[in-house]
């Protein structure tokens, strides 16, 4: 049983700002902006979409493949996946770039200003997939570069395999008919309810005709609101968010949430069941800063489950 990420690899540089943007930025000069912030903390944190799900999956208890780009600088980041044994054959390094970054810089009352450096992201993955398993393997394309974002699916409907496709922030760019190409076999559909949105919109397709194109249906995550899955039959099924201690940082919640269907799904759990997995593993993620720094036992995390879904 093999699990395949397609998604991104990327450094988080996060920077502290202990003052506000708002006494540095004069609205009536807002056309000709030139502002300047003295950064009292730096943080570099490992992260992309599919170094997240692999992260947790690797709490898990799995190994998964990345499939991603990443660049020249990517020693660290591999050598901290080789630590927890995770595979990395599936990475291609492309060496006249650097791998992806977010700069993300925070203001005393938590308002940012981002930037995201795609560079070797927008680079296509070389990975030759091997003859997979139908019966048992299973795929999940994240937000990448377009080139793997449609050729991958493909590559698993030739095989046979199930597939989740969560297209995110590039569905800009991708075309209409690619979307829909990847949707029409997919295992689910996924997305936060504005990203499902953005799906209908650029399809020109209901829910309902999206529903039918997939093999499972559609989950649209909500934050706080938990997520819903939406099933071909039209029927729906709400899966509450699970309490959390505090609310530390959100990023990389939704990767976590991602792992935990994976792991559902890969050990025959129902569809409910393995949402709730993911929103179990999605509350691990939220208490603590950045989005590879959760940790949990098998035996911690089943006894969180019991609590928060109890029979």
């Amino acid at each position: 049983m093999s699990i395949y990420l397609t998604g991104s690899l990327a450094y988080d540089r996060l920077m502290r700002f202990s003052g506000k943007f708002a006494d540095s930025i004069l609205p009536e000069q807002i056309e000709s902006l030139s502002v300047s912030f003295f950064i009292d903390h730096f943080e570099e944190k490992l992260g992309g979409n599919a170094g997240n799900i692999a992260y947790s999956l690797y709490l898990l208890g799995e190994k998964p493949i990345i499939v991603a780009s990443a660049g020249k600088d990517f020693g660290p980041y591999k050598s901290m996946l080789e630590e927890w044994g995770l595979p990395t054959h599936g990475i291609t390094v492309h060496e006249n770039q650097l791998t992806a970054g977010c700069y993300i810089t925070t203001d005393l009352v938590n308002n940012q200003i981002a930037a995201f450096h795609a560079a070797a992201l927008m680079e296509p993955s070389t990975f030759v997939f091997p003859a997979m398993n139908a019966a048992t393997d299973i795929g999940i394309i994240c937000p990448s570069n377009p080139n793997d974002m449609t050729t991958h699916p493909r590559e698993y409907k030739e095989q046979g395999v199930a597939y989740i496709y969560d297209p995110a922030q590039q569905l800009p760019i991708l075309s209409r008919e690619d979307v829909l190409a990847s949707v029409e076999g997919a295992l689910l559909l996924m997305g936060n309810d504005y990203e499902i949105k953005l799906v209908m919109e650029k399809t020109g397709r209901t829910l309902a005709e999206l529903l039918q194109l997939t093999t499972q249906g559609i989950i649209a995550t909500m934050g706080e609101k938990g997520s819903v899955l939406y099933h071909k039959d039209g029927s729906q099924t709400h899966v509450e968010a699970v309490p959390v201690a505090e609310v530390r940082d959100p990023t990389g919640a939704g990767d976590a949430y991602r792992a935990g269907l994976l792991k559902g799904l890969t050990q025959g759990s129902t569809l409910l069941e393995a949402a709730r997995l993911g929103a179990v593993c999605a509350a691990f993620c939220i208490e603590v800063s950045g989005p590879q720094a959760h940790v949990f036992t098998q035996g911690t995390f089943k006894k969180r489950y019991n609590s928060a879904f109890p029979a």
